[in-house]
């Protein structure tokens, strides 16, 4: 039997290393809601997951000095992060990939580390990523990250 190929999600012959910002979105294994809970006003409230997930993020920048984390927020079963990377001229920095692969096995190892596991996947293999175009894009993507908790949080009392 065949496997199913994966849907290559990158834009084809763009350098993701540029100057830019950039939204991502990375999602738990199996959509676990592992990360965080969303409460009463909308607030995500994290889980020992979610707080080594926050942590990380805020090491990000201490990683890769050229790369900001401008907004982010983590939800029961994924995180967004909007990132700018402004290389300057000079060293060779990293890739978009270089960082959200640190990302992802820095939590993962810690979370193992905490939980008393060894090698459980925390992340899906890979991420959403999108390449903020303009200012109206990246007041969009904004908008999404702030609101995203209180919409996901309508969403579930409707189903309650």
């Amino acid at each position: 039997m065949e496997l199913p190929k994966r849907k290559i999600n990158r834009l084809a012959d763009y350098d993701y290393n540029q100057n830019g910002a950039y939204f991502i979105t990375i999602c738990t294994q199996d959509r676990k809601p592992i990360l965080s809970q969303i409460v009463g006003d909308g607030s995500p409230v994290p889980k020992t997951a979610g707080l080594i997930a926050e942590k990380t993020i805020m090491q990000i920048t201490e990683k890769y000095p050229s790369v900001s984390v401008e907004k982010h927020v983590i939800m029961p079963d994924h995180i967004h992060i909007l990132l700018r990377i402004d290389n300057g001229t000079g060293n060779p920095s990293p890739t978009l990939g270089n960082i959200i692969g640190w990302y992802k096995y820095q939590v993962t190892k810690e979370v193992n580390r905490q939980n008393y596991t060894a090698g459980e996947k925390l992340f899906q293999r890979s991420y959403y990523d999108h390449v903020i175009r303009n200012q109206q894009d990246y007041n969009a993507v904004w908008e999404y990250i702030e609101q995203n908790p209180r919409k996901r949080m309508m969403q579930n009392n409707r189903y309650k």
